[in-house]
């Protein structure tokens, strides 16, 4: 028999049962602010990036060319490349949209954020990423950046969502990482043929355009 014991130091806040109300919230709030943003992409990157470094300059201006498409631009909110999108979407006088996480080393909004959201849990904000972007950008970026990625590839891969356009940026960034993926994980077995299609490596703003433009010609097909 399990004895329910509480004392007078237990806080409910900090049980499961009260994070399922909160991680609840979390959806609700999203779900009710972003429903409302039309298409949208998801632009990611380093935080570290800063205003003189290509990089930030390669995000601005893809946004700006995007929020001129009619694309909402949503980021994590913060600085580096984070900065940079929402800079370029509100420079195009589009929506930009950042979401803010709650972490020990406090991230603050960056100054160009029209529409913020907070989350306190990383799953719920990564669902809100993918459920409202018709597309990634993937720019230069760390570990982050890296589980944004791969945790798109991988739903895309296994039909958890449907197929987008998910456009890395930066060929000489990323090309490490694109040869190990095709010389080591493909060459192994581990990936097929088809899976390296799951992405686009580009150099230039105006060809993240020209990749999502592209895509969205051909009618989407349901999953599931």
């Amino acid at each position: 028999m399990i004895r329910n014991r509480r004392t007078s130091k237990d806080d409910f806040t900090k049980e499961d049962p009260w994070r399922v109300f909160r991680i609840m919230s979390e959806f609700v709030d999203g779900f009710e602010v972003l429903s409302q943003v039309g298409k949208a992409v998801s632009i990611f990157g380093s935080s570290r990036l800063q205003p003189g470094n290509k990089y930030y300059k390669l995000a601005e201006e893809t946004a700006y060319l995007l929020a001129k498409e009619g694309y909402a631009i949503i980021t994590g909110s913060g600085p580096g490349i984070m900065e940079a999108g929402n800079r370029g979407a509100q420079r195009a006088g589009g929506k930009s949209i950042g979401l803010n996480i709650q972490i020990p080393l406090e991230q603050k909004a960056n100054i160009y954020v029209d529409t913020l959201l907070d989350f306190h849990y990383f799953f719920v904000r990564k669902v809100m990423f993918v459920k409202y972007a018709k597309a990634f950008v993937i720019m230069p970026g760390g570990y982050g950046t890296l589980d944004e990625f791969f945790e798109a590839i991988n739903l895309i891969q296994t039909l958890r969502i449907r197929k987008f356009p998910v456009v890395i940026l930066g060929s000489d960034y990323w090309k490490g990482m694109v040869e190990w993926l095709k010389d080591t994980v493909l060459r192994d077995g581990c990936i097929s043929k088809e899976d390296l299609k799951i992405f686009t490596v580009v150099d230039t703003p105006k060809e993240v355009v020209k990749v999502i433009k592209k895509f969205y010609k051909v009618p989407l097909k349901r999953v599931g």
